[in-house]
């Protein structure tokens, strides 16, 4: 079998397209997924002729498994998944349409487990591997206003964790990156980017991609960027969650 490849999902911008460009500069080959083919293969020209670009959109129930079979089209394997492609929307839970929403789940929950669980039997047969989850500093506490984004970013810290944990064995690495606001195209998408959290709060995509990379070197199992999102994600200990999520309400407002 061929050498392995990184694969990061969401690759077409903001973190996604960061971590190409990292993970290409440090000598992997890379494979990108995401929905907009003409800036996956923009982005591809610019990080060689070996990178793969594997247009799907995650929203779809099957993209998972097309995503695999492209890869295995290409007589290689996953060694390193970045799980990075998701999305989120601001406003009321009951006004706010029902199929984004289950979209919402598919992209940021579904397909998460759907590409572990594809990759894990590959990494575990040779000898390795590792994986980073993108999920938030949203993950700790419940987001009124944003309901299942936070959700959705709960489970991926905890689906993390536990593999963290179950893959020891196997020599295989999984982190959860937790970013805080960061500034990318997600907060315009998501109706953010006039919120006070993204205002005043905002931190630079190149310090999480690097912590994310580094932390993952490491095998940390939970990674934060950023001093004011470790000391957020630390008082949600001994802070009453009533007033995490007042708290929460407000930075979105």
């Amino acid at each position: 079998m061929a050498n392995p490849v990184t694969l990061i999902t969401g690759a077409s911008s903001g973190l996604g397209r960061l971590f190409a460009r990292a993970c290409a500069a440090r000598g992997d080959r890379v494979a990108l997924v995401a929905r907009r083919k003409n800036r996956l293969q923009k982005l591809a020209d610019e990080l060689g002729p070996d990178t793969i670009v594997i247009t799907e959109d995650l929203s779809d129930y099957d993209a998972a498994d097309a995503i695999i079979e492209a890869i295995e089209d290409a007589e290689t394997y996953v060694g390193t998944l970045i799980n990075n492609a998701g999305f989120g929307a601001r406003g009321e839970f009951q006004k706010l349409a029902i199929g984004d929403q289950t979209d919402m789940l598919q992209v940021n929950a579904i397909a998460v487990t759907q590409l572990c669980h594809r990759v894990i039997p590959a990494m575990i047969a040779m000898g390795g591997g590792s994986i980073l989850n993108v999920a938030s500093t949203a993950a700790f506490q419940a987001g009124p206003g944003m309901a299942v984004y936070y959700a959705s970013k709960a489970y991926v810290l905890s689906l993390s964790e536990a593999l963290h944990e179950e893959l020891l064995p196997h020599n295989i690495a999984v982190t959860a990156l937790c970013p805080g606001a960061t500034k990318t195209e997600f907060a315009y998408r998501a109706d953010m980017a006039e919120t006070t959290l993204f205002e005043k709060f905002a931190g630079e995509p190149e310090a999480v991609v690097k912590a994310g990379l580094e932390g993952l070197a490491k095998n940390k199992a939970i990674v934060v960027p950023g001093f004011l999102n470790k000391a957020m994600v630390q008082s949600n200990r001994v802070t009453p969650r009533s007033v995490t999520r007042e708290l929460v309400k407000l930075l979105q407002q």
